[in-house]
């Protein structure tokens, strides 16, 4: 019997931490496999404490995977201050300062270990063998999500299946994607086919989330496993896989997978592409010149459900210096407009720190290609059509363009006099749709009254796997439709890669898109000597540190090993790391 301790934490139905809901943490000491969870309450409970992992790399966004894959990619830079050094460094895949992302690192091997023991004890349960799948289903899905953004980060991590406190080290890379695979195609097989609405995931996202982790890992390692077959320019994905449990996973299961969740989700695309980002809040909206007298309305105000919205992570009102940021938004915070500027000035976009400047052969691509999609000034704000923008206040900025993200912005409101807060703005729309009362450090605070969902899965994205994968142009054509632009006749991998870089652009998934597709290191190229600001005066994107395609061969993409995990020997160093050039000094 294996003695464990580990973490659980307690639900609440509105405005939940996680994606099922958490409010408070307790500990639950020397509990054991054999007796644990005895009952339902138990197992959601032990649930929760899974989910929670994904709030709590929020105290840390800087450090996250998802914020690499958005400062990494071709399509943003990394921006912030001159002291923000950690920013460029991600978008120019070099290191800043020891352990730079280690803690991101700690919360989701946390997060594995919880995963694993829940999945060790549910077999000993009396629960409903029903919802002791569904339980077992979603324990399965987050394990394989967390090991997929670790996987993706730093490449060849040790592999951990059951309970543990002891050191594991690294073994087969191919052994560390068939095990994400394969409970992924599990978690899918054992969930009921019911589309989940209160924030759990369910069968559906288990097989959206396959087809991303079939898609990069078949791409990425089509060639091999060194570092010249990651950083080959030949695109030769896998079509079989051969998983842990001795099973082979084809493309074809893959696409059985993606067919059912297109056909039987009961998941479907919003119908107006705007609907789908918080500056169409009912707060908002008719303030906003871009958005006044169009009809809009956010497809989550007052905590309506996204039908577009498959794994989303969500946050609440008890962000608090004294318990945990990560309650809050960190990435809007992140991504804000930096400046100190009144918020007169950049309304309706919050301030934040300015992370992730629009790369600006973004905008200019997307004109000249697709000269009439209504997603490109939907996603990117142009500056230079609002003489109130202005590079002052903090005068310190670095890689800023004239282009900014809509989509993650943290966003304003104008005060309509509904709460205490005698402000003419509200820094956060929230404090206006969900009451200003509530906030432990005050009612209008930027840094952490950020709380709409941060959505990481769309079923448009399900939509363009589906034509990737089938090479066909249905769910290309169906994601155009939405926007009015004309179908087109014939697949080619070239289209679907355009279609994928305007649809999702500025959510974090462009990266591993560019690496699987073996097209990083000229699309990441293509950022160098490009229009940016630096402290206010106009200048170009100068290569640093060799240069973006220089630092991608040498690494293919993967970060630097947390020093802490090297040390104690549970991994060795991934190439590239070890010279003077993979140190960011500043720009």
């Amino acid at each position: 019997m294996k003695k464990i301790s580990y973490i659980i934490a307690s639900a609440v139905a509105v405005f939940g931490l996680a994606s099922c809901g958490i409010d408070d943490v307790k500990n639950v000491n020397e509990m054991s496999t054999e007796n644990f969870p005895v009952s339902a309450a138990d197992g959601e409970a032990a649930l929760a404490g899974i989910y929670e992992n994904l709030n709590a790399t929020h105290a840390y966004p800087q450090e996250s995977f998802l914020y690499y894959a958005c400062l990494a990619s071709d399509d943003q830079y990394g921006g912030g201050g001159t002291n923000d050094k950690l920013m460029q460094a991600m978008d120019l895949i070099t290191n800043y300062n020891a352990d730079m992302t280690n803690n991101f690192w700690k919360y989701r091997y946390e997060g594995i270990n919880r995963a694993n023991t829940l999945i060790q004890a549910l077999p000993n349960t009396a629960m409903a063998d029903n919802l002791k799948k569904q339980y077992l289903g979603e324990a399965m899905f987050l394990r394989a999500f967390y090991f997929y953004e670790l996987a993706s980060m730093y490449g060849n991590v040790p592999l951990l299946t059951v309970p543990s406190g002891e050191t594991v080290t690294q073994g087969d890379v191919k052994v560390l994607w068939g095990q994400i695979l394969q409970d992924l195609r599990d978690a899918a097989n054992m969930m009921p086919s019911v589309r989940k609405t209160d924030g759990h995931v369910d069968k559906f996202t288990a097989e959206a989330m396959l087809g991303r982790a079939w898609l990069f890992y078949t791409g990425m390692y089509g060639n091999g496993t060194t570092l010249a077959d990651l950083t080959s320019t030949t695109y030769n994905p896998l079509s079989s896989v051969e998983l842990p449990d001795g099973t082979t996973l084809t493309k074809q299961d893959v696409i059985g997978f993606i067919d059912d969740c297109v056909n039987n989700s009961g998941y479907s695309l919003v119908s107006d592409f705007r609907n789908l980002w918080a500056y169409t809040n009912r707060c908002t909206v008719n303030d906003y010149g871009y958005t006044k007298d169009q009809g809009l309305k956010w497809v989550e105000d007052d905590n309506a459900v996204n039908p577009e919205a498959m794994f989303s992570i969500k946050f609440n009102k008890k962000a608090d210096w004294g318990t945990t940021i990560g309650y809050a938004n960190g990435i809007a915070l992140h991504f804000g407009v930096r400046g100190g500027q009144q918020y007169s000035n950049t309304f309706p976009f919050g301030q934040g720190w300015g992370a992730g400047p629009v790369a600006t052969n973004l905008y200019s691509d997307w004109k000249s290609i697709e000269p009439d999609d209504i997603r490109r000034d939907a996603t990117i704000q142009d500056w230079t059509n609002v003489p109130s923008y202005t590079y002052g206040g903090w005068s310190d900025f670095v890689q800023e363009t004239d282009y900014y993200g809509k989509k993650w912005s943290p966003i304003s409101a104008k005060n309509d006099g509904s709460t205490t807060i005698t402000d003419e703005y509200v820094c956060c729309f929230e404090n206006l749709m969900y009451g200003a009362d509530g906030w432990p450090q005050g009612s209008n605070n930027m840094q952490l009254n950020n709380i709409h969902d941060l959505v990481l899965i769309r079923f448009a994205d399900v939509l363009l796997m589906q034509s990737e994968l089938k090479e066909d142009v249905t769910g290309i054509n169906k994601v155009r439709a939405r926007v009015g632009l004309p179908a087109i006749s014939s697949y080619s991998l070239t289209a679907l890669q355009r279609e994928r870089r305007w649809e999702l652009a500025c959510e974090g998934i462009r990266w591993n898109d560019i690496r699987r597709w073996h097209i990083a290191a000229a699309a990441l190229a293509l950022q160098e000597n490009q229009k940016c600001y630096y402290c206010g005066n106009e200048t170009k994107n100068t290569p640093h540190n060799g240069g973006y395609a220089a630092r991608y061969n040498a690494t293919a993409g993967f970060q630097k090993m947390p020093d802490s995990q090297v040390t104690i020997g549970s991994v060795v160093q991934n190439e590239g790391w070890s010279t003077a050039d993979s140190e960011y000094t500043g720009w």
